[in-house]
């Protein structure tokens, strides 16, 4: 695999980055209009949010379709025009594919809830009755981590919103699906993806309650994670690409193996134990200030533990799911470009 360990990756929010047509939101338009500004700026990819079709539940992280543009940002030929600019700036466009699971919207979810067992199985439905879920997990999003489907007196797996129901990676049909969209993005000329979070994809054969927790211990790093991984790679044909894998509650010793290059499946990873050193009591909406003194041992353990074991981190400080980090480590009034500049170096 290729070393992108001195590229920048840039992100791009598309729906507040630039407004062309005056609705109020960012679109694809807006950002080939600043890609020579974007080029000045040293920058080797632009990280896109997804573009796809979406109904919007969870800003684009909910996909109806993997290969169709959303009309608020644009069409498709705004986005193969994109990537034509790009490439001649010498920058190449990062997709982000959100792989765990599709919008209820999605096609394949609608066969399935239509009755159609082929699709079925491509998601996680279990048995049960209206009152009691397969296991007693827990959404991010707060609540049971299962959805109660009358009509077919199951239920479906949604570790996010209700309307996010978990694919099946265990059912090969699935990960071929999953292998045709990187070919189909491949061809446009994309040249990079972020999996988001990629390493919940594979869950336990036999789901248990968790009475220690919310039932992350059992689906984080899941049992053929790795080897799905590799496989999705290898069959898609994007070894020699840069490629991030967004890890949700992770340890340092599976990072290693996702981006070591022998392991052959992802250049780098996404941790973010180092952005919890403000939570109040592991409280994300409770801020309180930071522990500075355990920000730097989660650097020196990871940055010295990843360049040990072979591994490759992405650095970063802040993305969609983060406050700004000047708010949160530095002085957004009057010291703001001082605290900006002394957090980026």
């Amino acid at each position: 695999m290729a070393d992108f360990s001195d590229k920048v990756v840039y992100q791009i929010y598309p729906k507040s980055f630039r407004d062309t047509n005056g609705d109020g939101f960012g679109d694809i338009p807006g950002i080939i209009e600043k890609l020579d500004y974007l080029q000045g700026l040293g920058v080797d990819y632009l990280w896109l949010t997804p573009v796809f079709l979406s109904p919007q539940r969870d800003n684009g992280y909910d996909v109806a379709d993997y290969r169709e543009i959303n009309p608020l940002f644009g069409t498709m030929e705004d986005l193969e025009e994109l990537i034509r600019q790009s490439e001649a700036r010498g920058m190449g466009i990062m997709l982000d594919m959100v792989f765990n699971h599709t919008s209820t919207q999605h096609e394949w979810f609608q066969k399935a809830l239509a009755g159609e067992e082929k699709y079925q199985n491509y998601y996680i439905f279990r048995e049960g009755t209206p009152d009691q879920a397969p296991t007693n997990w827990q959404s991010k999003f707060g609540g049971t981590a299962w959805e109660y489907v009358p009509g077919l007196k199951k239920w479906y797996l949604r570790l996010y919103d209700v309307t996010q129901a978990d694919l099946n990676w265990d059912n090969p049909e699935v990960r071929e699906e999953l292998k045709e969209i990187l070919r189909f993005w491949k061809k446009k000329g994309i040249r990079a993806f972020r999996f988001d979070v990629i390493n919940l994809v594979s869950k336990p054969e036999q789901m248990l309650d968790d009475f220690e927790g919310d039932g992350r211990r059992f689906y984080s790093d899941g049992p053929h994670i790795h080897e799905y991984l590799k496989e999705l790679v290898r069959d898609a044909g994007i070894e020699d690409f840069i490629t991030v894998g967004e890890m949700s509650s992770t340890t340092l010793e599976h990072c290693i193996r996702y981006s070591s290059p022998k392991e052959k499946e992802l250049s780098m990873c996404f941790n973010f134990h180092h952005l919890k050193v403000d939570y109040k009591d592991g409280d994300k909406w409770a801020l309180a200030a930071p522990d500075y003194r355990k920000l730097k041992e989660l650097f020196v353990k990871w940055q010295t533990g990843m360049q040990e074991g072979g591994g490759w981190n992405a650095l970063f400080w802040c993305n969609h799911d983060q406050p700004q980090i000047v708010s949160r480590m530095g002085d957004e009034g009057l010291y703001w470009k001082a605290s900006a500049k002394m957090l980026a170096v």
